[in-house]
């Protein structure tokens, strides 16, 4: 195989879903690769009471009952909507149960301002259009409609992101289950396939950009991804998260544990912090999510092995956390340096451990961006 920058789900977990397919003698809705059953397996991981042969790793942390709804909700023909605040792991767990159930997760639409009804439906090849005319030859289809072709799982990124005319293009997909081509005249309607589903994410924060049309919601369900505030569980995401990235990156680099304790007692400060904030000037611009606490320490270790001594220190760490969640000057430098005096001063006087150097990293960081 290829090297991949980043492979897919379906790529880099082959050789799980391989094994898993092969074993799996349960009922499959319609196309599905994997039964129900397995499909769970596949993302939360196996347990010793399954009695596999082999281990399966888990690969999205969260409720057993979000991922539940949510395979149920795609055997039955609504679609599913996953929504969260940034950084919940909504994307992540749209890939994996595509790569579960279709063995392929690569049917994307990114919603933005610029998505038109085109990127959901059909474009067309100009030079094939004016050498031969218009026909399905010279028709490019979208990730949607080709998804409904093969009846496979497509998906649907930040969907509040993209205007009412192209959500209201989903709403005959969803409902009638078919697109149709009126610029040709035979074989000109595209019905879905058995197992065709949509997943879509949407991000809590954006309400009001696009806001959904009731007609729209009705044919999705909701799976509301809670932000991850159990120290143990957020714990683990970080370590499988920073695990990959460094096998990614052909790095050998150890997280001390009170490093990675640091990071999430920081995390939990400052989203402690913003709760009790009374507007937005008091509260940081960064969503605070897991996904920006693996970026920060990802950055953190990045900048260890290529301008450090290949050790991940505290004031490296705590000189990542200021770049990262420094992002509005001087608002956010305002609240990092109250947060610094006011908390991980007197933490560091009576904690000790890494926290002084904690402490001095941050400073340093802090004065460098004033």
């Amino acid at each position: 195989m290829t090297d991949m920058l980043r492979a897919p789900a379906e790529v880099k977990y082959a050789e799980e879903l391989d094994w898993l397919e092969s074993i799996d003698d349960g009922p499959k809705p319609f196309s599905w690769r994997l039964s129900p059953k397995m499909v769970r397996l596949f993302v939360l991981g196996s347990e010793r009471a399954d009695g596999l042969d082999r281990e399966i790793s888990q690969k999205w942390f969260g409720d057993r009952s979000f991922v539940e709804r949510s395979i149920v909700t795609l055997a039955s023909d609504r679609g599913l909507l996953l929504i969260g605040d940034p950084g919940t792991g909504k994307s992540w767990l749209a890939e994996l149960l595509a790569a579960a159930i279709s063995r392929n997760s690569t049917l994307v639409v990114q919603g933005t301002a610029g998505t038109t009804e085109d990127h959901i439906k059909y474009s067309w090849n100009v030079s094939m259009v004016i050498a031969k005319g218009q026909s399905r030859a010279s028709m490019i289809p979208s990730p949607i409609m080709t998804a409904m072709e093969r009846g496979v799982i497509g998906r649907f990124e930040e969907l509040t992101r993209s205007t009412s005319d192209v959500q209201d293009a989903l709403i005959s997909i969803l409902s009638e289950k078919y697109i149709s081509i009126p610029e040709l005249d035979e074989d000109n309607i595209v019905f879905a396939q058995p197992g065709f589903s949509i997943i879509a994410t949407a991000n809590s924060r954006d309400r009001g950009v696009n806001d959904l049309s009731s007609a729209l919601k009705r044919r999705f369900n909701f799976v509301r991804i809670p932000v991850v505030t159990n120290k143990k569980s957020e714990a683990e995401i970080v370590r499988f998260r920073t695990s990959e990235l460094l096998r990614r990156h052909q790095i050998e680099l150890d997280v001390p544990p009170n490093l990675l304790d640091i990071l999430l007692q920081s995390f939990a400060d400052l989203r402690a912090a913003a709760a009790s904030a009374t507007s937005d000037d008091e509260k940081l611009e960064s969503a605070l999510s897991t996904a920006e606490q693996i970026g920060v320490l990802e950055d953190a270790i990045l900048h260890s092995t290529f301008f450090g001594d290949r050790t991940l220190r505290a004031e490296t760490l705590a000189g990542s956390l200021v770049g990262s969640l420094a992002r509005r000057s001087p608002e956010d430098l305002a609240i990092l340096n109250k947060y610094w005096h006011g908390v991980v001063e007197p933490r560091s006087k009576e904690d000790g451990g890494d926290w002084p150097q904690f402490l001095e990293g941050g400073r340093q960081a802090i004065a460098t961006l004033s």
